[in-house]
């Protein structure tokens, strides 16, 4: 099937119109579900999670795309300026998640294989959409909707830790000792200047621990509370059990509480799997060369981890764009990943050494 450029430009124009923070995904998600069967696919649905979730062909094994449809508040206006679409979300991460449509709408099928594709919600906070899709799904190989420009593959992110820190008392004056608030912000203090001890900017971003202040309140009236989370990113090989342990500690010494909100270990893919040789050539085709990039965010990658298949994060636009006011794709590049994309395809699928390793 052929999709017309301008139907894919339609796409990413209408979905990144639609303001979809995360939580508030339902506009977004149900344009994207009318919209999939018209590009190829042979249903579409919203899930009980309110990720959108489509298939096509009925083969036994699987190759899963996922991306996700949820954006961070703001942004710029949404507007076309010659080739470049300005938008919220038209790099994080509805241009590759539109690519995934277009292109994966049109592949060709081998028999054995069927074609997922999720757009999740709510990654950029707590990853419910992809949580709630780990265990119904055992795919053969993996592709994240994540920008690393078209000539990039991305292969890791770091972990992620969310530390809740609390304390409270029926109230008293300053002067009579530590107050709650004293007390939370002096341990989020340790566990900040201790982590950060302990990184090393000359290793990769991915190898680097870091910690911050993720949101904090307080009063010094009344029954007094306080309370701290951070955010602590994870390097490859930490064990996030431990990490949240050292918090405990540390909050313990000091009698204030440690609750562990969230967390995910840090993930790396095999630079050699099949869906990484498959994106290589792919991009080779269509003029570019292939770049392996490390990340020290962290995404929903790490938690399709789980499914211990051959994988990859990849997707159109400038991630240093993420989250700005300055968030914009350029569409020729939009128009390109659809054709690298397609090209990925057509090896993994068509490529018998490509099914064979997996």
């Amino acid at each position: 099937m052929e999709i017309p450029h301008d139907a894919a430009e339609k796409l990413i124009f209408d979905l990144v119109f639609i303001p979809g923070p995360s939580g508030r995904e339902a506009e977004a998600s149900n344009l994207l579900a009318l919209r999939l069967p018209g590009l190829g696919w042979d249903s579409a649905e919203i899930d009980e999670a309110g990720n959108v979730v489509a298939t096509k062909g009925n083969g036994p094994t699987e190759f899963l795309l996922l991306g996700h449809i949820d954006t961070v508040p703001g942004g710029p206006e949404v507007r076309i300026e010659g080739n470049t679409l300005w938008g919220r979300g038209s790099v994080d991460a509805r241009g590759p998640l539109c690519a995934f449509a277009v292109a994966g709408g049109a592949v060709e099928l081998p028999p054995e294989w069927r074609l997922t594709l999720v757009a999740a919600v709510r990654e950029e906070t707590d990853s419910l959409g992809a949580r709630h899709r780990i265990p119904l799904h055992t795919p053969a190989a993996c592709l994240v909707g994540e920008p690393s420009g078209t000539d990039g593959i991305t292969l890791a992110y770091r972990g992620y830790l969310q530390v809740r820190l609390t304390a409270g008392d029926t109230g008293a004056h300053r002067s009579g000792g530590t107050s709650p608030l004293t007390a939370c912000l002096r341990v989020a203090a340790d566990i900040l200047g201790e982590i950060e001890g302990q990184d090393d900017p000359a290793r990769p971003a991915v190898e680097r621990t870091g910690a911050n202040v993720l949101c904090m309140s307080g009063s010094e009236e009344g029954n007094r509370t306080a309370s701290i989370d951070l955010d602590i990113r994870l390097p490859l090989g930490a064990v996030p059990d431990t990490v949240f342990d050292f918090c405990r500690a540390k909050a313990e010494a000091r009698c204030v509480s440690a609750t562990l909100v969230s967390s995910v270990a840090a993930h790396s893919a095999g630079r050699d799997n099949p869906v990484v040789r498959a994106l290589r050539v792919a991009i080779r085709e269509n003029g570019g060369t292939p770049r392996l990039l490390a990340k020290s965010g962290t995404a929903d990658f790490n938690y399709a981890a789980a499914w211990n298949c051959p994988m990859a994060a990849w997707g159109p636009g400038d991630s240093r764009l993420d989250h700005t006011a300055d968030e914009r794709l350029n569409l020729e590049e939009y128009a390109r990943s659809v054709r690298v994309l397609s090209g990925m395809f057509r090896v993994f699928f068509g490529n018998p050494d490509s099914r064979v390793r997996l």
